[in-house]
């Protein structure tokens, strides 16, 4: 082979590989939800879309892959100083996406730092008007207040902030310890108080619970009473209508006056009682009946008695 063949052949591969690599800058494919920004001559020249694309080589130069999806980045732990000269550290996350890509790539260096530094910057604006207790109970407001932020500023460089999160609040160990105390403190009082209004409570009930009872007793011996009254008066007047329709004489009066008189002498206070003057007047129609006087009537009584309460009827007949 001779030296024109050899160059010849040299030339060949030549422009073959020059061929080949001119085709791989010329055709460019780019994946679904990615970027990619293209210069000619050193200036920017067009965004290359999702999908197949083609570029002048060794004109155009095609730069690095940028993705459009939502990312997210965690920032680590910032010092920040309370309102009430608190250094607490806060963790923070970060939800954004890129909406110009060729803003992205040529307004900032680097907008994850970018970002990331402002979110510190921010961070110590806010929570150094905050105290401690409304740092901690006050989450929502610092999102949104490092949202507003965060979007104004990077709307510029093509970044879209969807969402700030404060992901961890963390003061320093003593005043842990003392927010732990405080918390005991007002756990333990708080079950103090619910103990206390239990028996308090209890007692009420209880009370209560008496008084229904007292009041339910009352009411029951109220109703007894009533109802006794109520036969009795029932039963004489039951029994003041049958004598009545009986139309009884004088003797049957003074006969069940004598029945009576022997009840009245089993007492053991009745060494004294006082004789109506109709039992007088019935004795008096009674002895007339049996052809006697009163003595004999009340002698006769005393003797069907046994005996008990003479000396009481003694008494009636001498009177």
């Amino acid at each position: 082979m001779t030296n024109v063949a050899i160059a010849l052949l040299v030339v060949l591969l030549a422009g073959i590989a020059v061929l080949v690599i001119a085709t791989v800058r010329t055709v460019w494919i780019i994946p679904q939800a990615r970027a990619r920004n293209v210069e000619r001559l050193g200036r920017y020249h067009r965004t290359l879309e999702p999908g197949i694309t083609f570029v002048v080589p060794f004109v155009d130069r095609v730069k690095a892959l940028i993705d459009l999806r939502e990312q997210v980045v965690s920032f680590k732990a910032q010092p920040v100083i309370t309102e009430d000269n608190v250094v607490v550290h806060i963790d923070t996350v970060l939800f954004f996406q890129v909406t110009d890509p060729r803003a992205a790539d040529y307004e900032i260096v680097n907008y994850i730092q970018a970002i990331e530094q402002l979110t510190a910057t921010t961070l110590r604006n806010v929570i150094g008007t905050l105290d401690l207790e409304a740092t901690l109970t006050s989450r929502d407001r610092i999102n949104t207040a490092l949202r507003g932020v965060l979007d104004d500023a990077s709307g510029k460089w093509g970044i879209r902030v969807t969402r700030v999160e404060i992901k961890a609040i963390e003061p320093p160990p003593s005043i842990k310890d003392a927010m732990e105390k405080q918390m005991r403190a007002e756990r333990e009082k708080r079950a103090a108080i619910l103990t206390a209004e239990g028996a308090r409570q209890s007692k009420i009930l209880t009370a209560e619970g008496e008084k229904q009872a007292a009041i339910l007793r009352a009411e029951g011996g109220k109703r007894s009473a009533i109802l006794e009254a109520e036969g009795q008066a029932t039963a004489v007047d039951k029994v003041f209508t049958a004598v009545h329709r009986a139309d009884p004489d004088p003797k049957l009066l003074a006969y069940q006056y004598l029945q009576t008189l022997p009840k009245l002498a089993e007492g053991q206070n009745s060494t004294f009682w006082v004789i109506p003057s109709e039992v007088t007047s019935a004795l008096e129609a009674i002895t007339k009946a049996f052809g006697g006087d009163i003595a004999s009537a009340v002698h006769r009584a005393a003797i069907e008695d046994g005996g008990r309460g003479s000396e009481e009827r003694r008494a009636l007949a001498h009177h």
